[in-house]
């Protein structure tokens, strides 16, 4: 089980990513991640607290063209999700993200997939302006986007944090999830929830 951080502050240089919380990955959708919709208040008590400390958010999305290589109808692994443009593609409406929040887009080559919010993307670029010294990560999937940018992160030398409280996987093979956090707990990356986080 996570270990609660206590007291953890969000600090001068801290930056969060929430990762895909898009409508293709809620019920109703063509891709909808179990759990998905019960972490959206919690992600948002994140959203307010990192706004009333003005700090930066970054918003990823998947940002797919028609006949993308990772859909079914291509020989790939999902259903199709997330096409530019569609409803599907757009996020979440109970999401509140702040006004002028960069969005990352990313799977945009039509014959390459990339779960990585770095893939392919200006964010490394963009958290290296903002002088970003610590990344916290939230949104969907724990087992695909998620273990993929938290990695990524910490390859690039910061340190990363998972909202555990503001995930959710798609266990397309049970434990998937847990496994997950295993692997990003294995790299480095440090559990955080709510209740870790100092008022």
């Amino acid at each position: 089980m996570p270990i609660p951080l206590p007291q953890l502050e969000f600090i001068p240089h801290d930056a969060l990513i929430v990762v895909d919380m898009q409508n293709d990955f809620f019920e109703g959708g063509a891709l909808p991640v179990p759990g998905a919709g019960a972490i959206v208040s919690r992600l948002n008590h994140y959203l307010r607290a990192f706004a009333a400390a003005n700090l930066p958010v970054f918003a990823t999305r998947c940002w797919h063209p028609a006949g993308h290589c990772s859909f079914v109808e291509q020989g790939g692994e999902w259903p199709t999700h997330c096409v530019v443009g569609t409803q599907g593609a757009q996020f979440y409406p109970e999401l509140k993200l702040p006004l002028g929040c960069p969005v990352i887009s990313k799977g945009q080559i039509i014959d390459r997939d990339a779960y990585s919010a770095f893939q392919g993307t200006e964010l490394d670029p963009l958290l290296r302006e903002r002088g970003v010294r610590r990344v916290f990560i939230a949104g969907v999937a724990t087992d695909y986007c998620v273990k993929h940018t938290v990695i990524d992160v910490l390859r690039h030398q910061l340190p990363a944090f998972v909202m555990t409280d503001a995930i959710a996987a798609v266990n397309l093979t049970p434990g998937d999830g847990a496994r997950a956090l295993e692997e990003m707990r294995h790299h480095g990356a440090v559990f955080m929830n709510i209740e870790s986080v100092a008022a």
